[in-house]
């Protein structure tokens, strides 16, 4: 069975649109999840951080005015921050590239190849 990949992206940031453009030269098509069009559950966001095995304070923007006009802190217990994410996505930090049960956060863009396996032959032409 081939292995989903599902990157969380944002057609505004760079780095999104360079991670995609980065898969899909090397023959990968994932399925895009629009997480700011589609926001996610905070059921999602705890599976998000287990595939990526990163704590919540991780995964944000503290630079996003959503970050700030929460009153946001390393000091916010997970549960509050978690839900903060689900209902403000713009301050989950992207892209974040999930496959087979891991994840990775793509800072640079190219870490997305982390998760790609050495195996795989890059598509010729």
């Amino acid at each position: 069975m081939p292995i989903e990949y599902v990157l969380w992206f944002d057609a505004r940031c760079a780095t999104s649109r360079r991670a995609l453009e980065l898969l899909r030269d090397r023959g990968v098509e994932p399925v895009v999840r629009r997480h700011l069009e589609d926001p996610p559950t905070a059921a999602e966001i705890e599976a998000l951080l287990a595939a990526l095995g990163v704590a919540a304070h991780d995964v944000v923007r503290t630079d996003e005015d959503e970050y700030q006009a929460l009153r946001l802190s390393p000091r916010t217990p997970v549960p509050e921050l978690v839900r903060a994410i689900a209902a403000h996505p713009r301050i989950l930090d992207r892209p974040i590239l999930l496959a087979g049960g891991r994840g990775v956060l793509a800072r640079p863009a190219e870490r997305v190849l982390e998760l790609l396996g050495s195996t795989r032959p890059d598509r010729a032409g």
